[in-house]
Parts: C-alpha cells; structure tokens; sequence
C-alpha cells in the first residue's frame, strides 16, 4: 500500500518530540511508498512565511521534507477528481476548504491511503481510504 501525507503528517515529523507511535510506523514504510501533494507542499510554504521562525521552516521543508518524500502535482485528472467531490460535498450540505478536497482528490486520483489526523473531515468524501495511524498516535 502507497501513502499519500496530508500536512498534518508531515509536520507531525517536524516537531520537537513527534508522536513516539508514528515515528515507528512511518520508518517501516518503505520511500517509494510515501507521496504528498503540491497542495501539502503550498500548505508547509504558507505556514513557513507566516511564521517567526521563516528561516528555519523554510529550510525544513527543502533539506528535510522534498527530499524524502515524492510530491505529486495537482494535475486536469486530480482537478476533475476534485470537482466532482465539490459537487457531491455541496449537494449533500457539507464543505471542506478547497485544498483539503484537493488533497483528497490527489489521493483518489493515484490510489493513495491518506495519512491525515482529520479523520472527522476526510471521513465526508465517499471513496477516500484514511489511514488511522497519526490519529491514534496523538491519542496516546
């Protein structure tokens, strides 16, 4: 099985002390099978700038996180994926921010298990496989 990391996941592992139960799972998974989105890799740059520390953000996100991990792009595929879950979503009542949809969307259109602590919001898109890892980690 191939992983598809939300943000979450990912600095999850950029934090001082990660979650002990999910540092172990995710040395066992082998790096061919780990991906993110461009969505994910906007997501850490836009808490980089934002933060105090941009320097050293910045720095994590390119000799430590695309280095080691395979991003996908946000393609017309994963865009038609992500339209026709916007739609389903909006019929139904429920919203996500865009970027989660396309994050999800990345992740039905190669197949992926998302790796994500939302479980409570990626649990809306029909068809999303969630991988309980981080969640259950943090609950530790």
């Amino acid at each position: 099985m191939a992983f598809l990391f939300d943000t979450d996941a990912i600095s999850e592992l950029l934090r001082p002390r990660p979650a002990t139960a999910y540092v172990k799972w995710i040395m066992r998974v082998a790096r061919e099978e780990q991906f993110t989105s461009a969505v994910v890799i906007g997501e850490l740059y836009k808490g980089a700038y934002r933060s105090d520390n941009r320097e050293r953000h910045l720095s994590n996100i390119e000799q430590r996180v695309l280095p080691a991990i395979t991003v996908l792009s946000y393609d017309i595929s994963i865009a038609k994926v992500f339209g026709s879950i916007r739609a389903h979503l909006e019929e139904t009542g429920m919203s996500l921010p865009d970027a989660d949809i396309q994050i999800a969307a990345t992740a039905l259109g190669y197949d992926l298990e998302l790796v994500t602590g939302k479980l409570r919001y990626f649990n809306r898109i029909s068809g999303l496989k969630l991988n309980h890892v981080l969640a259950t980690s943090r609950n530790r």
